[in-house]
C-alpha cells in the first residue's frame, strides 16, 4: 500500500534529536544552479547537517515526480561515489524513486561519467549520481539528468526544489529495483575501444584517493599507457588532499611525481572522475583551458570548420589563436558550469567543449557529449601519440604566451553571493560606459553571460562570478603582458573591489 502523503521537509533541524530521525531535512540552499549539494556531516565536525536520510528519500520521490511531469520514461540509472555515507544515501534516494514509480537501475560504485555512459548502454533516459565531486569529506549531492547526455539546469533544479520543499509529491505504483554489476568493465572497455596508443606513454595517474582510483589506472593501461599510480587507493578520509585537479596542492603532488618517476606527463582526476588535470614532462601545471586549446589545435587540423565551446573562465587565447584561425575553427564563450557547457556543446554540435575547471566534453566520435575525465585523459594521450618526437611541454610552449591565475574563491554566503555579483557587474558596466580604465588600460568588453568577464584593450581580462555549487565567489585573471601584471590585476583590481563587500570572506587560495 503506497503512502497517501509524504511529510513536508524541514529546512532546518537540530541533529541528535527525535525530530531529526522522524522528519525529512532538506536545506533550501542545497538546490544549486545545476547540481544538488548539501553538508551531510563528518565525524568531529560542529557544522549542522543540511540533509538527513529522510530528506534524501524525499529528494528521490521529488525527482520521480518531476520525471513524470516532464513526460520522461521513469527509467533511471543510479550510482554512488566512494565516501563513507554515499551508499546509504543512494539507497535512501532509491527508496524515494521507487515510491515515485521509477524503474531504478543500480550500477553500484561509479564515476559520474560511468553513470552517464550507463544511460546510453542501458537505454535509460534519466540518471541520478550520488556524489559531492571534489568537495571535502562530509559533503554529498546528486547530479541528475533526464535527456542524455544533458544534466539538469536552473529550470529543472527550480522545479525539483519546489516539489521537494513544498511536499508536492505524487507517489505511484510500479517502482522497481535491478542491479547491473559489470558497468565498470563495460565503461572501461568502451574507452579502450576508441584509443590505442602506438607506444607505451609513461604517465602518472593521480586520483587523490577518490573514486577514480578504481577506474582511471585500468582504463589508461587498456589504451596502452605505462601507468604510475599516485594516491589511487580508495580512502574516503582523503588523507593527502582533496581530489581536485584545479587545486594547487594536488597539482604540486602531480608535478613531484612526474619528476620522481621520469614520466612524460601526469593526469589527475577529481572525486567523481568527470574532470582531468594535466602536468607536463617538465613538471609544469597546464591549466585545463590551455590543454583544451592544445586539443582544439590538434582536432581542428583534421576536422574542418570545427566549433569549440569554452567557459568564461578560460583563456582569451582561443579568440586570437593563429592556428585555430588558419584551421577555420570557431570558438564560443559560454557560461561556466558542466551543465551549461554540456548543453551548449550539444546545441552547437561542437566537436568539444572545455572548462577551465577541467571538465572536457567530447562528442562523437571521441565521446558521447558529457564530461568525462578519463575520456579527456585518453584524448590528451592520443594527441601526444599523434605528434611523434614532441613532448607535451613542446605543445604547451607552442601556444601563444599568456599568464593565467589559479581559480581563486573567496567565501560568500549562498544567500548574498548573487546580489554581490549583480553589483559587481553593474559597477564594471558603468566603468566601461564612463571610459574608465583598469591598471591604465581601457575596457574593450564586459561579457555578462556569467558574472562579469572584463576584457581590456590588450586582451587581458578579469572575471568575477558566483560559484554554482559552493558558498563562494569565483575569480580568475589573465594578463597578456607578464606574470607580475597578472598578479597586479588580482591584487590591485579584483581583490580590493570585492573587499568592499562585508560578506566576502577569506580566499581558498591566492596568487
Amino acid at each position: 500500500m503506497l503512502p497517501q502523503s509524504f511529510p513536508r521537509p524541514a529546512t532546518e533541524l537540530a541533529s541528535n534529536t527525535l525530530a531529526f530521525e522522524t522528519t525529512p531535512l532538506v536545506k533550501a540552499t542545497g538546490f544549486r544552479e545545476y547540481d544538488a549539494r548539501w553538508w551531510f556531516g563528518a565525524p568531529g565536525s560542529s557544522k549542522a547537517p543540511e540533509l538527513n536520510a529522510l530528506g534524501v528519500e524525499a529528494l528521490g520521490l521529488g525527482l520521480a515526480t518531476l520525471l513524470h511531469r516532464m513526460d520522461v520514461a521513469p527509467k533511471i540509472v543510479v550510482g554512488h561515489d566512494y565516501r563513507a555515507y554515499s551508499l546509504s544515501i543512494k539507497q535512501a534516494l532509491t527508496l524515494g524513486l521507487i515510491q515515485g514509480g521509477c524503474e531504478v537501475i543500480d550500477i553500484g560504485l561509479a564515476l559520474s561519467p560511468t553513470a552517464y555512459f550507463a544511460q546510453f548502454a542501458l537505454d535509460a533516459p534519466a540518471v541520478a549520481m550520488v556524489t559531492a565531486s571534489h568537495n571535502e569529506n562530509g559533503w554529498t549531492g546528486v547530479k541528475m539528468g533526464a535527456q542524455r547526455p544533458l544534466t539538469f539546469g536552473p529550470d529543472e533544479m527550480g522545479k525539483l526544489k519546489e516539489i521537494v520543499l513544498g511536499a508536492d509529491f505524487e507517489p505511484r505504483p510500479g517502482g522497481s529495483l535491478s542491479r547491473v554489476a559489470d558497468m565498470r568493465e563495460r565503461y572501461i572497455a568502451d574507452i579502450a575501444s576508441k584509443v590505442k596508443l602506438s607506444r607505451p606513454i609513461r604517465v602518472v595517474a593521480a586520483c587523490g584517493n577518490g573514486t577514480a582510483g578504481a577506474f582511471a589506472p585500468e582504463a589508461l593501461r587498456r589504451i596502452g599507457a605505462e601507468v604510475i599510480e599516485v594516491d589511487c587507493e580508495l580512502d574516503w578520509r582523503f588523507p593527502h588532499y582533496n581530489a581536485n585537479p584545479e587545486d594547487a596542492e594536488m597539482l604540486h603532488a602531480m608535478a613531484d611525481a612526474v619528476r620522481t618517476h621520469g614520466a612524460e606527463l601526469a593526469l589527475g582526476f577529481d572525486g567523481d572522475g568527470d574532470r582531468c588535470g594535466v602536468v607536463d614532462d617538465e613538471g609544469e601545471e597546464i591549466f585545463a583551458d590551455k590543454v583544451g586549446l592544445m586539443l582544439a589545435r590538434d582536432l581542428s587540423g583534421h576536422i574542418p570548420n570545427a566549433t569549440f565551446v569554452v567557459d568564461v573562465k578560460s583563456t582569451g587565447l582561443y579568440a586570437v589563436d593563429p592556428v585555430l584561425k588558419a584551421n577555420g575553427a570557431k570558438v564560443d564563450y559560454w557560461k561556466t558550469g558542466h551543465s551549461y557547457i554540456k548543453r551548449r556543446t550539444t546545441e552547437l554540435k561542437a566537436v568539444a567543449g572545455f572548462e577551465k575547471s577541467g571538465h572536457f566534453f567530447f562528442r562523437d566520435p571521441i565521446g558521447y557529449g558529457y564530461d568525462d575525465g578519463i575520456v579527456a585523459a585518453a584524448a590528451v594521450l592520443a594527441m601526444l601519440d599523434r605528434n611523434p618526437g614532441k613532448k607535451i611541454s613542446d605543445l604547451r610552449k607552442a601556444l601563444p604566451v599568456s599568464y593565467t591565475s589559479l581559480t581563486m574563491s573567496p567565501h560568500c554566503a549562498d544567500e548574498t553571493k548573487y546580489g554581490i555579483v549583480e553589483q559587481v557587474v553593474a559597477d564594471y558596466e558603468r566603468l566601461a560606459k564612463d571610459g574608465g580604465k583598469i591598471l591604465g588600460r581601457a575596457i574593450r568588453d564586459v561579457n555578462t553571460v556569467n558574472g562579469a568577464r572584463v576584457t581590456l584593450e590588450d586582451g587581458s581580462w578579469v572575471l568575477v562570478r558566483a560559484s554554482s555549487n559552493k558558498p563562494e565567489l569565483v575569480t580568475v585573471v589573465e594578463s597578456m603582458a607578464s606574470d607580475a601584471d597578472m598578479k597586479a590585476l588580482f591584487r590591485e583590481e579584483v581583490k580590493p573591489r570585492l573587499a568592499a563587500f562585508a560578506d566576502v570572506g577569506a580566499y581558498n587560495q591566492e596568487i
